[in-house]
């Protein structure tokens, strides 16, 4: 951000279970699964209410907020000092404090050790796949660096039944796994020594 504030709890891609909840929440309760998110929706703006956009105006991504939307002031703190919040999210800790527009409750039989990856890299991918690029059935997909977006992109792919879906990456042991996720063709630029499309 462009005023960067410390000391704070960083971490944006986690998992958990409510353990309590505000007044006047009733989206979640406690023992409920849920993911955090950093990009929330408050569900009333214009851009909750479009399906073009999910810059929720009261949520949307900000690095410079480091307290609760409702008061300004963190809900950490360490021998009386405040510890600033991140992205909504902050979790890179045992607990956190969250707006309640800034979590997904989950199918409680959700294995918690693995759905974090559904709160950033696989919704980042999928999404930017599905509801951005919305390639047509049949199509041609590439994409760039196989990591868990790329691989969620992937999927996206797949399931919008694009028939070519191209991965590239620098580490061809990730082409294999890749072929999971729907990727039928995979191109190492170190293995060409001028430009791909030559």
């Amino acid at each position: 951000g462009q005023n960067p504030l410390f000391p704070r709890i960083l971490g944006h891609e986690a998992e958990g279970v409510v353990e309590s909840v505000g007044e006047g929440v009733i989206d979640v309760q406690p023992g409920d699964h849920v993911l955090p998110i950093f990009t929330g929706e408050c569900r009333e703006c214009p851009h909750c209410l479009s399906e073009a956009s999910n810059m929720c105006d009261l949520l949307r991504i900000n690095t410079e907020r480091g307290g609760m939307l409702h008061d300004g002031h963190t809900r950490f703190s360490k021998d009386g000092k405040p510890i600033y919040h991140f992205l909504g999210t902050s979790t890179f800790s045992e607990y956190t404090v969250v707006h309640v527009g800034q979590v997904a409750k989950i199918n409680p039989e959700a294995p918690l050790d693995k759905v974090c990856v559904l709160s950033c890299g696989m919704s980042t991918g999928f999404g930017a796949t599905v509801n951005v690029a919305k390639p047509k059935k049949g199509g041609s997909v590439a994409i760039f660096g196989l990591g868990a977006v790329g691989l969620a992109a992937a999927e996206g792919a797949r399931v919008c039944e694009a028939s070519r879906i191209i991965g590239i990456d620098l580490n061809p042991n990730r082409f294999e796994e890749a072929k999971k996720f729907g990727c039928t063709e995979f191109v190492n630029p170190k293995d060409h020594n001028k430009p791909v499309q030559e």
